[in-house]
């Protein structure tokens, strides 16, 4: 179990304390939501969740199997939607692969991407769309 500590910090800002790390981490509502939009917002960290998430899962499959990943790059695009209940609409993520991966690895590398925790958590509740380069 992980823990966090989040306290409200007034202003529509929060700081959060990583418990095991002491690592902080502060949100601010976004500006087109009475925010100022100064650091990221809660839904803001989901996209980059997701996003770092697939880095991530690609980055312990590649060590296992011995290919460099670097420079690999996320890119992720969050669209909220503009009527009903304000939430996430739709998490879009750029993948660029390093030049020189052969097909082999280029596919296992989408599979775990794919099979990633916070993808496997959002299905279902938020459309994605991994974009592959």
């Amino acid at each position: 179990m992980t823990t966090m500590h989040c306290r409200y910090e007034g202003g529509l800002r929060c700081v959060s304390v990583h418990e095991s790390s002491d690592a902080v981490l502060h949100t601010d509502a976004p500006l087109d939501n009475q925010g100022r939009g100064e650091s990221f917002s809660p839904t803001d960290l989901v996209a980059t969740a997701l996003a770092t998430c697939i880095l991530t899962i690609m980055g312990i499959v590649a060590e296992r199997h011995g290919i460099a990943l670097e420079p690999c790059t996320a890119t992720v695009h969050k669209t909220m939607t503009t009527t009903g209940v304000r939430r996430i609409a739709l998490l879009e993520v750029w993948i660029t692969l390093p030049s020189g991966l052969g097909e082999e690895q280029r596919r296992l590398l989408q599979r775990a991407a794919e099979g990633c925790p916070v993808k496997r958590s959002l299905e279902g509740c938020i459309a994605m769309e991994l974009h592959w380069h």
